[in-house]
């Protein structure tokens, strides 16, 4: 527990956080792989280099100490967080290591502002935080089916569209249990490269099926750190060929236990997770009422046409609804299935029958940005809204109020 000096002094630097909390966290970022480079086998370099995790890590410290005095205020995020941690193997002796060098960026970055008095209550702040962290962390690596990566084979790939392709993999020893939307790291040593690189994807597939799936988006620019994962895999696995993961993490999970309506709305490769959930529904709740809507740019980049279709069609109570953003003259212009153009609020509103059920939402940040804003803005309660990130969970701010 902390005392109540050290609660009023963490609450006094929020303002201070709120302004100078990326530059805390880029100058803790650079310091920590300075001193301790072996990290870099865990993090994200892409996520690095785009400014994403040192500005969720801002979002989350800047968090900690608005709700220092009730933490429970953060369970969401801290299990959000603590899936990820687990998928990449982040383990409690690492804490000590980012705590020391989390205070040194302080001190760096607010110079004589930070005081012993600040200094000091952060450090018994951060120990209290960093055990809410490890404990949640604990409990997941206890219910896991292995810990750290362990290696698949590769049996199938198959081009979805332009840019999207499956990899089925299997092992010797079965497939792992995972919930519906759930992903997997996947970790590779790409030659040339000075350190291992991770990267999460969605489980496409489902729990009925003999192997698992992921859904891999080749981005655009193999040179960029972004595109150096997905490129690979695309260009240098090859069916046989062994792949390392972890076992299947997050949060992001369809209520299977609901009957209640669902709305999916995703952008580009963010279905990836639907897949899953639409696959256990046509297995396990054929009456629920499904809502799938899906944005991309035309019928190329559109994956999983023949299957969504095919699945939608064994549920009576399902709907489908497809916007192009820049449709080729060879696409359908069906406007009752195919819609030219980005998905509007008027959209939204003419397609849902009701405001009832849970949403889930899935794409580019500022897709579902958008998409959350208009769902807020046609009266869908904030509780009912779940969204995942491909990365670090970024802090989704919408004119209307804070989706969390």
């Amino acid at each position: 527990m902390l005392t109540q000096k050290t609660i009023e002094i963490i609450q006094s630097t929020v303002p201070v956080l709120e302004e100078k909390g990326v530059e805390i966290t880029s100058r803790f970022y650079k310091n920590l792989f300075e001193s301790h480079p072996e990290l870099l086998n865990i993090f994200n370099h892409a996520n690095q280099k785009k400014g994403r995790q040192q500005t969720a890590l801002a979002n989350t410290v800047y968090a900690a100490a608005k709700h220092i005095h009730q933490l429970h205020m953060i369970l969401p995020a801290v299990k959000q967080i603590a899936h990820k941690h687990r998928s990449l193997g982040v383990k409690a002796e690492h804490y000590p290591i980012v705590g020391e060098h989390l205070l040194q960026a302080i001190k760096q970055v607010l110079g004589e502002a930070a005081t012993p008095e600040i200094i000091n209550a952060w450090a018994e702040a951060y120990g209290v935080i960093a055990e809410v962290f490890i404990e949640a962390e604990k409990e997941l690596y206890d219910g896991a089916d292995w810990t750290g990566f362990k290696p698949f084979k590769v049996v199938r790939i198959e081009k979805e569209s332009e840019l999207i392709s499956s990899f089925y993999l299997e092992s010797p020893e079965g497939i792992p249990a995972f919930k519906p939307g759930q992903y997997i790291s996947v970790r590779v040593n790409i030659p040339g490269e000075k350190y291992t690189m991770n990267r999460q994807y969605s489980l496409s597939g489902s729990k009925e099926m003999p192997h698992l799936r992921i859904s891999v988006k080749r981005e655009r620019g193999p040179e960029t750190e972004a595109g150096k994962v997905s490129n690979y895999l695309h260009d240098h696995l090859s069916v046989g060929d062994m792949i390392e993961i972890s076992a299947p993490a997050g949060e992001f999970t369809l209520n299977e236990a609901a009957q209640t309506p669902v709305t999916f709305i995703s952008g580009g490769v963010g279905l990836t997770p639907f897949m899953s959930m639409l696959r256990t529904i046509t297995t396990q709740q054929t009456e629920r009422e499904v809502t799938f809507i899906h944005a991309t740019q035309n019928s190329s980049t559109h994956a999983f046409v023949k299957e969504t279709a095919s699945l939608c069609a064994k549920l009576p109570n399902c709907r489908m609804f497809v916007f192009y953003s820049s449709p080729s003259n060879q696409d359908c212009t069906d406007q009752s299935f195919y819609k030219e153009g980005l998905i509007s609020k008027d959209d939204l509103d003419r397609i849902l029958e009701n405001k009832e059920g849970d949403f889930y939402v899935c794409g580019p940040v500022l897709f579902m940005k958008a998409m959350i804003q208009n769902l807020l803005s046609l009266g869908v309660e904030k509780e009912k809204i779940h969204y995942e990130f491909f990365g670090p969970a970024m802090d989704l701010k919408t004119d209307a109020q804070t989706v969390s």
